[in-house]
Order: C-alpha cells, then sequence, then structure tokens
C-alpha cells in the first residue's frame, strides 16, 4: 500500500520532505523557528504518516519544476545569441596574453629549426633537405590551435 501511512519512511522520503521544507521557508511559507523544528522532526521521522504531518498545511510543490516556471531551458539544438561579453572575457576573437606567449614561443622554436634545417641543407650539398621540422613544428601548432578559448 503506498498511501499507507503506517510504512516506515526511507532516508530518501526524509531527504525528500527536508528538501520541500526548504522551499518552504525559501518561499516564506516558514519562519526559521518553524522550519527548524520541522525539519529536525522530518530526520526523526520513522513512518511515511509522521512526513505528510509535517507538510499537511503546506501546498504542495513539484520538485521537478523548480526553479521559477518563467526560466525555461532553450529547445535541444536552440542558439542564443551574445548580446554582451562576459566580465573579464575580451570580445570575439581576442587573444589572451598568456594565449600569445604560447603562440611566439611556438613561432620561436619554429624559427630555430627552421635555422636549423636550412644551415644543414646547406652544409651538406641538400642531403638534409627533408622537411624533418615539420614533424615537429606542425603537430604542436595544432595542439595550440585546438586548444579551447579558455585555456592559456
Amino acid at each position: 500500500m503506498p498511501g499507507d501511512p503506517r510504512m516506515r519512511a526511507s532516508d530518501s522520503d526524509r531527504e525528500r520532505t527536508a528538501s520541500l521544507l526548504r522551499e518552504h521557508h525559501a518561499a516564506g511559507r516558514l519562519d526559521a523557528a518553524e522550519f527548524n523544528d520541522r525539519l529536525d522532526r522530518a530526520f526523526e521521522a520513522k513512518t511515511m504518516g509522521d512526513l505528510d504531518a509535517l507538510l499537511a498545511d503546506l501546498p504542495g510543490i513539484d520538485l521537478y519544476r523548480l526553479p521559477a516556471a518563467s526560466i525555461r531551458p532553450a529547445p535541444p539544438g536552440a542558439i542564443r545569441p551574445r548580446t554582451g561579453t562576459a566580465p573579464g572575457r575580451r570580445g570575439e576573437g581576442a587573444i589572451s596574453p598568456q594565449r600569445a606567449t604560447t603562440w611566439a614561443s611556438w613561432a620561436t622554436v619554429s624559427s630555430v629549426l627552421f635555422a636549423v634545417w636550412l644551415s644543414v641543407g646547406l652544409i651538406t650539398g641538400g642531403a638534409a633537405w627533408f622537411p624533418w621540422l615539420l614533424f615537429v613544428v606542425n603537430p604542436r601548432g595544432l595542439v595550440i590551435a585546438r586548444r579551447p578559448p579558455d585555456h592559456p
């Protein structure tokens, strides 16, 4: 019998009742003293009838409909336009100073490797013209380019 008030209450039943009491307190239906008293009694409750008695004089709340009904999630696949930038964020396409430093170090290493490759190729008379530096430079550049914008 699911509606039997003599049925023993579980921990999840007590926690659900405590959540409902918190919502009623937040809505102003319970003052602090009454809220604390009911909350204590909710965690001491043995049966479902004890829990129901704590909520008997309060209107029903559907915890699945919280927060306010005026806040609706966007439908799946919807794109919300950006009305402005968040505090601390730069505009679209801006590069953070940490990211600029990362790209500058990549460019420096790439230039040094290019100079080494070119000089070895000139000294050996073209025997080392295989572009080995691309195996170092390109993967590192791809790793940097694919990082999320918030990552330095």
